[in-house]
């Protein structure tokens, strides 16, 4: 495993361990509309690194675990990192934006980062298939990724839990833009992919805008 994958998930590990066993430091560091507005905007970034248990803390870090890889492998460590940071600021901004009326609303977890690195992975290596847990048949990764999404549309809809799932949604953009800009000859070469993984995103903005999330 690279180092800087390592320091991440330790990271994430330390800061979100510390906010289940400290409320204060969680409420402190969560993503907070109010906060934000008020002039907290490191929340923007900190929430990132909280998660509301351990289930929630290891999906996300096992989805990094597993396309981080691809990313590095195919770009490098600095654009990994651009990636995952610049994921993780577009789906605080979209968050941001979309719940910037709700000033009670607060939301913790890595998904930005990480839904922006899955799309980025499955962008440079559309070919590559998952076994996820138990399951013996091999998984398009473009598929898991469209599923993500879908998971996100029941989250925002359900409203049940602390999860930040429109982050989910600027991740993705994020991750997809950047990596484009990064490999601009996939618009040519891996038409296809490019155009598939854009649909679920113009899908969920247009429920978004009609009021059906």
């Amino acid at each position: 495993m690279s180092y800087v994958l390592l320091l991440i998930i330790v990271v994430n590990l330390l800061v979100s361990f510390k906010g289940f066993g400290d409320e204060f430091f969680f409420r402190k560091y969560e993503f907070h509309i109010g906060s934000i507005r008020a002039g907290e905007h490191l929340r923007m970034i900190t929430s990132a690194f909280l998660h509301v248990d351990i289930g929630h803390l290891f999906f996300n870090m096992f989805t990094l675990y597993m396309f981080a890889p691809v990313v590095m492998g195919c770009l490098n460590n600095l654009s990994f990192l651009v990636i995952y940071f610049g994921s993780l600021v577009f789906g605080s901004l979209l968050t941001l934006i979309f719940h910037k009326d709700e000033y009670s609303y607060r939301a913790v977890g890595a998904s930005g980062a990480v839904t922006g690195v899955l799309y980025s992975a499955i962008l440079l290596q559309p070919d590559m298939s998952l076994y996820l847990f138990f399951i013996p048949i091999p998984i398009p990764a473009y598929l898991f990724g469209i599923g993500y999404l879908l998971y996100s549309i029941y989250g925002m809809k359900a409203k049940n839990d602390n999860i930040g799932h429109t982050a989910h949604f600027g991740g993705a953009i994020g991750g997809y833009l950047i990596t484009i800009l990064k490999e601009p000859s996939m618009i040519t070469d891996n038409t296809f992919m490019v155009v598939l993984l854009a649909i679920p995103i113009v899908i969920l903005f247009i429920l978004a805008k009609t009021g059906k999330l």
